[in-house]
């Protein structure tokens, strides 16, 4: 598959193969662009950036409603590429294109919103015949790094805002994953943006990366993915003092108390925590489980995780797909043995399946006996492993809850309203889900505390990423 840059799409010699994880199969190619491609697309942006900034805002949102129009009449396509590509069940993948829709819908909206304020001057002492107000502009040229994970909806929670906002837009997708992000591309052409507000690029993350983040031209930077490649836009970033929006790393801590029905959390704490094989930032990771229900709890949650079923995402009644590629499985496999080896126990799981030998596999995993000082508690697994911590106190386990340098979703089961203020009060997250696993919605932020992001996405706030206020005197009246 060819990618869009400067209006046209283009091939190139040298190639990325995308892969099927299911089975090794290689799905397609993309071109790896060089640096001559990156600025060829920061030539263009800045040209878009300009036609974009006079587009009005009505026109703006006429382009993302026929995009929303043109990705629900294509939801069967859309999802196929995914699955195939990333691995996640077809059930998963719909969803995922019926939310990036609705992220696109949104957006739209959103592009008949944006309004400034009027600034009350003469508030002040000796201030007369003058009026001031706001406005929101657009930043101009954005870049949007977007992960493996959700190759659809997380390019639409960028996308989406940086168009409905006026600015021009270089992607650069994930490379195991970009099929989908060129699809969207179409879309977006086909429903008349124009030609060179958009460039979808693909190649080395480093390559690409730290060229647009050391830009001047370059006025946004918007990056889902891990901490450590967070920290180092951050660094390359500092040096032209682009604006940033991360949304980094997550290890999201589950609080299960003891009025709760033990075996229906454990169930759709199971279904939670292997979505997309628990390749989730905000999959729900430790789960600290009251002393008095602990024991019952780890027996639901190995017997359901036992009873998922793994597969191909494009066979129905598969549970559970594969894992992106190899390097994470590897990764995960060093972690789990990695703990074992320093006390913790494996009760399901913690090995490749039999019956799948050329596809990325990790059977479901539930571990218990950890230690804080364990790699497969304190660092994102990205994982179906499911480390399971019982705890006696509730302020020693928000306490362990807040204790990690990740702050973006954390979960609480309880019935019991005071336990959940207390709870939501203390935790140090930028989302919590009371009684709810998927804290998550277009009209509403979304985003982390401590590292785990700067910024927001979604909603009037995730918009307002993607612009600069800009405030007018006009004295002498």
């Amino acid at each position: 598959m060819k990618f869009y840059l400067a209006g046209q799409w283009q091939d190139r010699s040298d190639v990325i193969e995308v892969v099927n994880p299911y089975d090794g199969q290689v799905v397609d190619t993309v071109p790896r662009a060089t640096a001559d491609d990156v600025e060829s697309a920061l030539v263009a942006a800045t040209a878009g950036a300009k036609v974009m900034a006079q587009l009005p805002a009505y026109e703006r949102f006429k382009i993302l409603r026929q995009a929303t129009d043109l990705m629900r009449a294509r939801t069967e396509d859309l999802a196929q590429t995914i699955s195939r590509e990333e691995g996640k069940t077809l059930a998963e993948a719909r969803g995922e294109v019926s939310r990036s829709a609705q992220t696109l819908e949104l957006s739209g909206e959103e592009a008949k919103r944006l309004s400034g304020e009027v600034l009350p001057l003469e508030g002040g002492e000796g201030v007369v015949n003058k009026l001031g107000f706001t406005l929101r502009v657009p930043c101009g040229v954005v870049a949007a790094i977007t992960p493996f994970n959700f190759p659809l909806n997380l390019v639409c929670h960028k996308v989406g805002p940086a168009i409905a906002a006026g600015n021009a837009v270089i992607l650069k997708p994930a490379s195991d994953t970009p099929l989908v992000a060129m699809k969207l591309v179409e879309i977006l052409l086909e429903a008349g943006l124009p030609s060179l507000a958009i460039s979808c690029i693909t190649g080395g993350g480093r390559e690409i990366g730290e060229t647009l983040c050391r830009d001047p031209r370059v006025r946004k930077i918007s990056f889902t993915g891990s901490t450590r490649v967070g920290k180092l836009l951050m660094d390359g970033a500092s040096r032209t003092v682009t604006k940033l929006a991360l949304e980094m790393g997550g290890n999201a801590p589950v609080l299960i108390f003891p009025d709760v029905d033990v075996e229906e959390v454990a169930k759709t704490a199971v279904g939670s925590k292997y979505r997309n094989n628990g390749q989730v930032c905000i999959a729900p990771q430790r789960f600290y489980v009251h002393s008095r229900i602990a024991e019952e709890f780890i027996d639901h949650a190995t017997r359901f995780s036992q009873g998922l079923c793994m597969g191909s995402g494009l066979e129905p009644a598969t549970d559970v797909g594969p894992l992106i590629n190899a390097i994470q499985r590897e990764r995960l496999e060093q972690m789990v043995t990695e703990a074992t080896h320093q006390g913790a126990e494996v009760l399901t799981g913690g090995a490749r399946p039999e019956d799948f030998p050329r596809g990325y596999f990790y059977k479901p995993t539930v571990m218990v006996n950890l230690k804080p000082d364990m790699a497969v508690y304190r660092e994102e697994l990205f994982g179906p492993v499911m480390p399971i911590i019982p705890f006696a106190d509730p302020d020693e386990a928000i306490a362990l809850a807040n204790g990690l340098e990740a702050g973006l979703a954390a979960y609480v089961q309880t019935r019991d309203l005071a336990t959940a203020i207390h709870a939501y009060e203390k935790l140090d997250y930028g989302m919590v889900g009371i009684n709810e696993w998927m804290p998550v919605t277009p009209e509403a932020p979304f985003g982390g505390m401590k590292a785990s992001g700067i910024g927001r996405e979604s909603g009037t706030e995730g918009m307002h990423e993607y612009l600069e206020s800009k405030a007018v005197y006009i004295g002498g009246l």
